[in-house]
C-alpha cells in the first residue's frame, strides 16, 4: 500500500465530508476510495471514522490522524516545491489570520501594496481579533498585538504601538477633562473586553506605572466601536494610537492625559516553525516589515 497516497485520500475524504466528494477530486471510484481507506485503517491497526448511511464522523484517533496527515502532506509539498526550486518564487493561496481595526486602519493599504508587488500570490483574509489555532484552521500566518502566549510558534515582530487616553469635545466639555490617572475612576470610561486587562488601565508616566479601575456604560470586543462610541459623547477611550489618530488629527477626538500612555505593545506576524519557510510567507512578512516598522 501506497501510505503517503493513502494519506492524501484520507485528508480528502474528511475535508469533503465523503467518499463521493474525494473520490471525484482524486479521479477514483467512490468503491476503491472506501475500499482504500479500509486497507489504511487495516494497516495502522485502528478506525479512523464511524460510517452510517447517513454521513462519516471522525474517531479520536482519526482527528489526530487527520491533523498529521495534513502537517506531512505539507511538509512533502514543501520538499517538492524545494527540490523544483520555487523556493524563490512566491505563489499560491496565502492564509492569513488578521485583527480587524488593525487591518482597517494599517494593513489594507500595505496589504493592496503586496498583491501589486507579487502578483502571483491570492491573499485569503480572515479578519480575527481573537486567538486562533493556525494548524487546526489551516492558516499560514497570523497578525497579533500584545504580549504573546508560549508556543511554538515563530514570531516576529513588525512593529509598536502604544494606546493613548481621548474623549470628545463635547463630553469633556460636560464632564471635564481628567487631570491624573486616579480621575480616570470617577469618568465614564468605555471598556475593551480582550485586552486581559478587565476593568483596569493601565499607564505609564511621569509617576511610573498606575493600575486604574475603570467603569463605564460600554464594553466591546473591537475598539473601532468603543472610538465611535467615545466620538458621540459616551465616554472615554484607551486605544491604540492607530485608531484614534486621525479622529485626533480632524479634531473629533481629544487626547488627555497626553503625559500618559500605555506601555509599547509589539505587533508581531506568527507563524508555523517550519525548516523551509515558504517564499509566500517569508515575502509577505519582510514586506510587512519593511512597510510598518517602529
Amino acid at each position: 500500500m501506497n501510505l503517503f497516497a493513502a494519506m492524501k485520500l484520507y485528508v480528502a475524504v474528511v475535508d469533503g465530508g465523503s467518499f463521493a466528494a474525494a473520490a471525484d477530486k482524486l479521479g477514483m471510484s467512490r468503491a476503491m476510495a472506501s475500499k482504500q481507506i479500509q486497507k489504511l485503517e487495516e494497516h495502522l491497526g485502528t478506525r479512523l471514522l464511524n460510517r452510517t448511511t447517513r454521513r462519516l464522523s471522525l474517531t479520536e484517533t482519526g482527528r489526530e490522524f487527520h491533523q498529521r496527515s495534513i502537517q506531512i502532506i505539507g511538509d512533502v509539498d514543501e520538499a517538492e516545491q524545494i527540490a523544483g526550486q520555487m523556493t524563490n518564487k512566491p505563489q499560491g493561496v496565502l492564509k492569513v489570520t488578521i485583527p480587524l481595526s488593525y487591518g482597517q486602519h494599517r494593513l489594507a493599504a500595505v496589504i493592496g501594496d503586496y498583491t501589486q508587488a507579487y502578483p502571483q500570490v491570492q491573499l485569503d483574509i480572515s479578519v480575527s481579533d481573537r486567538k486562533v489555532d493556525l494548524i487546526e484552521d489551516g492558516l499560514d500566518l497570523a497578525i497579533r498585538i500584545g504580549a504573546l502566549p508560549e508556543s511554538d510558534l515563530i514570531a516576529r515582530k513588525i512593529s509598536g504601538v502604544r494606546s493613548i487616553v481621548c474623549a470628545a469635545p463635547a463630553y469633556l466639555a460636560r464632564h471635564g477633562a481628567p487631570q491624573t490617572p486616579a480621575d480616570l475612576s470617577r469618568h465614564a470610561c468605555l471598556g475593551y473586553t480582550l485586552s486581559g486587562s478587565g476593568a483596569n488601565w493601565r499607564l505609564e508616566g511621569p509617576g511610573g506605572q498606575v493600575i486604574v479601575p475603570i467603569d463605564g456604560p460600554i464594553r466591546a470586543d473591537n475598539g473601532d466601536i468603543l472610538r465611535l462610541a467615545a466620538i458621540k459623547g459616551a465616554g472615554i477611550v484607551f486605544q491604540p494610537q492607530f485608531i484614534v489618530d486621525d479622529d485626533i488629527a480632524a479634531g473629533t477626538l481629544v487626547r488627555v492625559l497626553p503625559d500618559w500612555q500605555s506601555a509599547q505593545l509589539g505587533i508581531y506576524a506568527l507563524y508555523p516553525s517550519r525548516k523551509h519557510l515558504s517564499a509566500k510567507v517569508r515575502t509577505f512578512v519582510d514586506f510587512l516589515v519593511a512597510q510598518l516598522k517602529a
